[in-house]
Formats: C-alpha cells, sequence, structure tokens
C-alpha cells in the first residue's frame, strides 16, 4: 500500500524532514511515485485524490497471514494491512454487521470520532488488537488518521519528499525512492491526524521525541521516534462534536 498526501493535508513531521536535502524529485509531480509502486507491484490500483495526494495498493504477492484491504466509505478511503483480533468485539461497539472486514472497523471507529466521539482517539486505536497499520484519509475534511499496532508487526514506513509531501507504505524501498535519507519506519504504537500530528496511543501523556537513524557510512539518514518518559503533556479528550463538524479540528 502507498499514500501520498499534499504537505497542507498532513504535515511532515520537522524532524523528519530535517534530512531532506531534495536529491528526490517530488513524489506528487505526474505521478512519479505512484507509478513507480505500480512498476514494482503488478495489477496497482491507484486513486487520485487531486490535490491532495494520491493512495494506491496491490494484491499481488499479497502475505496471507498480514492481507491488504481497501474500501470507501462516504467519501472516506482507508488502506488496511494486517488483522484485528477482536472483530466481533469491534462489531459489536460500533452496530456493523457481521460480514463487516477490518477495514470496514477503521472506517466507522473514525466516522465515530469524527462525528460524536465521547473519548480520545488514543483510546479508539488502542482497543484494536491485532497485527495492523492502516491509512485513511477523509475527502470532505481533507484529514488523515495513520496508526501502527504497538508491536510493528506490519512493516510500515514513512518519509517526506523533497517538496514536503508526506508518504507512507509498507514497501521501504519505495518510500525510500521518493524520500531518500528522510526514509524511516513508522513509530510502533504511534497514530498521525492531519491536525494532532504523530502521538503515542500507548503513553498518550508523554511526548514523542526524535532519535537520529545513522546509515552504514556514519551519516545521520532521518529519524525515529520514542517514547520520551520523562516529559508530559496534558490529555486531550476528544470534543463531542456535530455530524457537520470536523473531530480533527479539535484535537
Amino acid at each position: 500500500m502507498l499514500a501520498i498526501f499534499e504537505k497542507t493535508v498532513a504535515k511532515s513531521p520537522d524532524a523528519l524532514v530535517q534530512n531532506q536535502q531534495g536529491e528526490s524529485p517530488s513524489a506528487m509531480k505526474d505521478g512519479f511515485l505512484a507509478k513507480h509502486f505500480s512498476s514494482v507491484h503488478p495489477g496497482s490500483v491507484v486513486i487520485n485524490l487531486a490535490s491532495s495526494g494520491s493512495m494506491a495498493y496491490s494484491s499481488h504477492k499479497q502475505n496471507p497471514l498480514l492481507p491488504s484491504h481497501f474500501a470507501v466509505v462516504d467519501d472516506i478511503f482507508c488502506l488496511f494491512k494486517g488483522h484485528i483480533e477482536n472483530v466481533a468485539h469491534l462489531k459489536q461497539q460500533y452496530g456493523l454487521t457481521k460480514i463487516a472486514n477490518e477495514v470496514i472497523i477503521v472506517i466507522e471507529a473514525y466516522r465515530t470520532l469524527r462525528d460524536r466521539g465521547p473519548y480520545p482517539a488514543d483510546q479508539v486505536v488502542r482497543e484494536i488488537q491485532g497485527k495492523f497499520a492502516f491509512i485513511l484519509f477523509d475527502t470532505t475534511s481533507k484529514a488523515t488518521f495513520i496508526a501502527s499496532d504497538g508491536e510493528g508487526s506490519v512493516p510500515f514506513f514513512w518519509g517526506a519528499d523533497a517538496e514536503g509531501h508526506l508518504v507512507l507504505s509498507d514497501d521501504g524501498e519505495v518510500v525510500k525512492h521518493g524520500c531518500g535519507k528522510s526514509f524511516a519506519p513508522f513509530p510502533k504504537g504511534c497514530f498521525f491526524t492531519s491536525s494532532g500530528g504523530l502521538r503515542s496511543y500507548e503513553h498518550p501523556v508523554n511526548e514523542l521525541k526524535a532519535v537520529p537513524r545513522i546509515d552504514s557510512s556514519g551519516e545521520v539518514c532521518g529519524l525515529t521516534f520514542k517514547v520520551d518518559s520523562e516529559s508530559r503533556k496534558d490529555k486531550t479528550g476528544m470534543p463531542r462534536v456535530g455530524s457537520d463538524a470536523n473531530w480533527s479540528q479539535h484535537y
């Protein structure tokens, strides 16, 4: 799976882009990175999100233990890879039918937060048990919702291209191709939103700190993010908002 978001839609963390030196072309220009993804993943489907970016996925040589899913519901696009262990519980919690799969659960969880969220977003992600990574984009509000499980069970990477656009994929080589030395693993146990940035759902009251990644030549090549156990921040609750509002504006 692949997602490229324009920098005004999803601002890359400053620490992630500090080593981007423009050695790679824009991932969005002329569909550069989406075309590359399609060339190395036969049968790829590319979704054009207009000026907001693009998404892509392929079922070619799919890992049966970590299957990929894609769905669109009410202009909410979602890519999901992996599996959820407590599917039955979450279906009941969100009032879903028996045929609903993992990607539908994630979309419904997001819609619940957006429209009537009574509790923090970190709690919603923490309640998802299993091995997973997902990328969600709401075209109506131009909001992203991205997360990885606490063990980092699913390969998941991100980076910033030469123009600062955010790139995410389960294929690390694709991210390297578009982001150069900005490439980094997506932090396990964390989630990212357009308005709230990167946060840990396992340790929601702690800040995240950037730790330099050193390549084989001894040069800094991007950063990873780890929970800073010595720092704490006020825990922000999820305001209850009407269906005509967007929870991400308050988070």
